[in-house]
């Protein structure tokens, strides 16, 4: 995964990465532990599976589904989202990856 680290993109202090077309921003200051990278490794599967720009989409509309369901806390409507259960849940397996199917984050 190409990471790019700067002073611009993620905007704003809440964020120290984001993942954009399976490119890595990063804040310069952001420590990207192995378990960081597997979780944007995780999103770059989803994103590649979607063909990219349907993944943006169903992530906000989700998002904004889960916002309304949470009384608009954000935070936990980012945490609900089915691409974040997914990538927070095998973030700490280094494996995962190669025996993930397609799809996952909508299977259980």
């Amino acid at each position: 995964m190409k990471v790019i680290r700067n002073s611009v993109i993620p905007f704003g202090k809440r964020y120290g990465a984001i993942n954009l077309f399976g490119v890595l921003f990063a804040k310069r200051d952001m420590h990207l532990s192995g378990e960081v990278m597997n979780h944007e490794l995780i999103h770059s599967a989803q994103m590649r599976e979607l063909l990219f720009i349907p993944f943006y989409l169903i992530y906000i509309i989700e998002w904004l589904i889960r916002l309304v369901q949470s009384q608009g806390n954000s935070y936990e409507a980012y945490r609900r989202i089915s691409f974040e259960r997914e990538a927070y849940e095998y973030c700490r397996d280094p494996g995962y990856l190669s025996r993930r199917r397609c799809f996952a984050q909508w299977r259980k």
